[in-house]
């Protein structure tokens, strides 16, 4: 079996896995309601609105650079950039399946897994468990690029989401290296970007580290209000997804989108 054949037959192992679990989840982890795609005609957001966590109140989109969540003071947002590694991202989309965790992807469309995925994933996305932001097309220094360079990066992701997906990458724009100028964040703005989405907290696997040091800031970054920046790359994080749901569990952490936090509806 050649790898693409094997990782579609993974995708749909994973969404008849997801269909055949029992619907209890850890502490603070919402458990996901039934029967949530988004209607016909209806945009994707009004199915993400309805499946916020309890609790959850959205307050205005912020507008320019934002690096940690408003209240309530137990929400944790574990958010998830590139995505080179296929088995990474099947793996995230397999956690999040099994136990309710609510996670936020930065995609690079020009990764195949997203692709690979979609079937896995589609489902977790309509219902809005799991929502997507802009992190451009191809991973490039945004603040090296000329303005046509940088509305290109930004179109082509989007397109891409609403072509795989069914959703935009809209509001929330999250840079390549967390670079960005008043020049990148004004045509990211006239995108429909205008949120460029940060964080405050970090798993630390942008290099190559051992699970045990992944989980080490895990330990350190998965706190209140916290947003934690992971990346679907390399395999260290594979090893500890339980450890890291017992973590959230112990600190009665409610996980949220971005989406659940900061109202996108005009």
């Amino acid at each position: 079996m050649d790898r693409r054949s094997f990782f579609t037959v993974l995708a749909a192992g994973l969404i008849g896995a997801a269909v055949g679990r029992s619907t209890a989840s850890p502490t603070g982890v919402s458990p996901q309601p039934e029967d949530l795609a988004t209607p016909p005609g209806e945009p994707a957001t009004v199915a993400a609105a309805s499946t916020r966590p309890p609790g959850v109140v959205p307050v205005p989109l912020p507008l320019g650079e934002v690096s940690s969540l408003p209240g309530p003071a137990t929400t944790l947002a574990l958010t998830v950039d590139d995505g080179i590694s296929t088995e990474v991202v099947a793996a995230f989309v397999d956690l999040a399946s099994r136990t309710g965790l609510r996670l936020t992807f930065f995609p690079n469309g020009s990764y195949r897994s997203w692709t690979e995925v979609a079937p896995a994933l589609r489902p977790l996305v309509e219902s809005g468990q799991v929502s997507f932001g802009n992190h451009t097309w191809s991973h490039p220094d945004l603040t090296t690029l000329g303005d046509r360079e940088v509305a290109e990066e930004i179109s082509k992701a989007d397109d891409f989401l609403r072509t795989t997906y069914g959703v935009s990458s809209a509001p929330f724009l999250r840079p390549p290296f967390g670079a960005h100028t008043n020049r990148v964040d004004r045509i990211a703005a006239d995108l429909g970007h205008p949120t460029i989405a940060l964080w405050n907290g970090t798993l630390g696997d942008d290099k190559e580290i051992t699970s045990a040091e992944l989980l080490g800031f895990a330990q350190q970054w998965f706190l209140a209000q916290h947003i934690v920046v992971g990346h679907a790359n390399r395999p260290a994080v594979t090893g500890v997804m339980t450890d890291l749901m017992t973590l959230i569990e112990e600190r009665q952490l409610v996980t949220v989108t971005l989406a659940d936090v900061w109202s996108t509806d005009d």
